[in-house]
């Protein structure tokens, strides 16, 4: 497939790291059949040691998908790549992550202080696969190095068919306001298709990132948790007009109890899938009476059944 066709709906799931997993990627396959979905992050350091892991895990149903990778040595980064094209219909490569111990190992935003290595690893990549390669990066590592205008640039140069820009620096992490009118200059200023992401969490949010950003389309993270359903509901709306009504309560614990809880208890086991989904419940259990309580008393519970019957309690009282 080429870029643009991965790209026709301009919605797509942004990487999260613990978090776009088979699982979620899969729950919001079942709303929108045409989004890009993207993988959570993957270490490319990890995956030479091991290739059989869960984190590559996709269906049929999951393209178009793109995976992401991180890493610093092209070589390596581009075995990987190419091992991944059996899964992918895209490699991503990381170049925006913020966290302490990405950057501390010269991975993810570090690479945006070093841009003849960022090139190297887009020319190594790309001659190595056969499928489209995109990255994701930042407005700059600090407000005093904001370079993502001639980034964007360089990337292109080395061959790089698709952006993803998070408007905000690494100093930010996720703290302040995305800054989506700054995405306009890159767009402005590259030939291939660029993708707005950060604080995209609604339809109306989606509406007005297009339109200051002037992007192709938007890169969803954190709105999808709590609404796997966003994705789908902002394609139609800037595809069609139509507005679909947010999830209600009802609708956000069935979610998650079958959804989030089974099937990752199905995917990675009960005791393991059951600690795994606490990180969702916060999204989800928000905006009742009795909403904070209840979070916390499932935060330690271990049984899935037990889950499920306090969950179903809810559904009685609402």
């Amino acid at each position: 497939m080429q870029v643009r066709d991965l790209i026709s709906s301009r919605v797509s799931l942004a990487p999260m790291a613990g978090i776009t997993d088979y699982v979620l990627r899969s729950l919001v396959r079942e709303y929108s059949k045409t989004c890009l979905l993207t993988t959570e992050m993957i270490s490319s350091e990890a995956l030479t040691q091991v290739k059989d892991t869960d984190i590559v895990a996709r269906d049929e149903n999951h393209s178009p998908i793109s995976y992401q990778l991180s890493g610093h040595k092209p070589k390596m980064i581009a075995e990987c790549a190419n091992y991944l094209q059996k899964y992918a219909d895209m490699i991503d490569i990381n170049m925006g992550c913020p966290v302490n111990k990405v950057v501390k190992g010269t991975d993810g935003c570090a690479l945006m202080r070093n841009v003849d290595l960022a090139q190297e690893i887009v020319r190594t990549v790309k001659a190595e696969i056969s499928i489209p390669l995109s990255v994701k990066f930042r407005l700059g590592y600090t407000f005093d190095e904001l370079n993502f205008v001639e980034y964007g640039q360089k990337m292109q140069e080395a061959g790089a068919d698709f952006i993803t820009i998070h408007g905000r620096t690494r100093s930010q992490m996720y703290g302040g306001k995305a800054d989506w009118k700054k995405i306009a200059e890159l767009k402005r200023n590259v030939d291939i298709p660029v993708f707005a992401n950060g604080d995209v969490v609604s339809i109306e949010t989606a509406v007005q990132c297009l339109e200051e950003s002037e992007a192709d389309g938007i890169a969803i993270g954190r709105g999808a948790l709590g609404d796997p359903s966003l994705l789908y509901r902002v394609e139609r709306y800037i595809n069609a007009g139509e507005y679909l009504p947010h999830p209600t309560l009802e609708e956000k614990i069935e979610t998650i109890a079958k959804e989030i809880y089974g099937a990752d208890v199905e995917f990675r086991g009960e005791n393991v899938g059951v600690k795994f989904c606490r990180k969702f419940i916060p999204y989800y259990l928000n905006g009742f009476q009795g909403a904070s309580r209840l979070r916390g008393e499932l935060i330690l519970i271990d049984n899935l059944n037990e889950i499920f019957s306090r969950l179903d309690k809810i559904l009685v009282s609402v």
